[in-house]
């Protein structure tokens, strides 16, 4: 398909800075495709009454890591200030980034990152440039590794806000707690998986009584979640890597749910991606760990997910592609026009939709 047909105009005003406060007071656009489309405004504490006991949500438990690095690369008198979004782990010293600007680093040079000062005993975080690609992709391989290295990330790293947010404001302080959900336990996400930050230990309570099971799962959120599709078809877009897993007892879990004929909801399209891609086999939802590349566009047939709850994407994005998979392109169209002439808010911080496709159980 064309990449165009996955446009739309979005007043700047629409997207959020900040979180609803308390987390649970975000709206929620409920969409049905039943014998019509049929779009609900509700909110996000309406979320146990719209789904049935026995019915599962699965929370992505990845933890967002500081992983906005400023540094300096030095050859003799040359000096070149760089900025780092690390997105891929490769190993216990070594990490994918994309690097701005790319065009001043070279393999073997070194770049020298945060201020020594601030990270304690560690010194200054130091790393070489092992690769480099034609995008503008580094491999560094740095000085320290394992809990060495996450630590010395952590005190010289800046949370890594989208784009659209840090193009207005600075990170702060509120970002640290802000840009975490309450399921956030395995660190290495460079962006948080957003629909997760709607939940509050009084909503998961409600949820619970209302008989709705909770899974976790995870994907570790790279920053190529955030790259612009460049390509004209979706045919010829390449998805970046981003590492996963859902265990054998989730799997298991899971299938239970769908054999009784409940719904399986997906609580952001990362749980989403992670549990399509381990349900690839022929044996349906099966226990995974690994890289994952999988990318959703219309034409997918779902296989482990009935619904999705989800926050509002952006134009021409491969989640606004995904979600028009889920629902169709033109029902999306509609939901998000819908959206925008009511005031939701937008992307990370907004509010959330909860989408139930022909195929989920009633």
């Amino acid at each position: 398909m064309k990449v165009d047909d996955f446009d739309f105009e979005l007043p700047p005003e629409r997207i959020a800075l900040r979180p609803a406060r308390p987390r649970d007071a975000a709206r929620m656009l409920v969409v049905r495709l039943d014998d019509a489309p049929m779009l609900e405004d509700r909110g996000v504490r309406d979320l146990p009454g719209l789904l049935q006991p026995g019915d599962a949500l699965v929370f992505n438990d990845t933890r967002v890591i500081p992983a906005q690095l400023e540094g300096i690369r030095q050859r003799g008198d040359a000096i070149a200030k760089i900025g780092a979004t690390l997105h891929l782990r490769q190993g216990p010293d070594r990490w994918r980034a994309f690097v701005k600007p790319a065009k001043k680093l070279a393999v073997g040079d070194r770049v020298r990152f945060g201020d020594g000062g601030n990270t304690c005993l560690l010194g200054a975080l130091e790393a070489t440039v092992a690769e480099k690609n034609e995008t503008g992709e580094v491999l560094f391989i740095f000085d320290f590794t394992g809990p060495d290295l996450d630590q010395a990330i952590a005190a010289v790293g800046h949370i890594p806000l989208p784009p659209y947010i840090a193009a207005r404001r600075g990170d702060d302080e509120l970002d640290r707690a802000d840009y975490q959900t309450i399921f956030a336990e395995r660190e290495g996400a460079v962006a948080a998986p957003t629909a997760g930050l709607h939940f509050t230990p009084e909503l998961l309570r409600s949820l619970s009584e209302r008989g709705i099971e909770q899974h976790l799962v995870t994907l570790h959120v790279g920053a190529g979640t955030f790259l612009p599709v460049k390509a004209d078809d979706t045919a010829d877009h390449v998805m970046h890597a981003e590492w996963g897993e859902v265990s054998a007892e989730t799997a298991a879990r899971l299938r239970d749910v769908r054999a009784r004929g409940n719904r399986v909801v997906a609580v952001g399209t990362t749980s989403l991606r992670i549990l399509e891609s381990a349900a690839q086999g022929e044996s349906g939802l099966a226990a995974f760990s690994g890289e994952t590349r999988i990318f959703i566009t219309p034409g997918y047939r779902f296989r482990a997910i009935d619904a999705l709850m989800t926050n509002f994407h952006l134009p021409r994005s491969t989640l606004f592609m995904l979600v028009s998979a889920l629902c169709g392109l033109e029902t999306m169209r509609s939901a998000y026009a819908h959206a925008i002439a009511q005031g939701y808010r937008f992307y990370s911080y907004g509010d959330a939709s909860l989408l139930f496709p022909k195929t989920a159980h009633d």
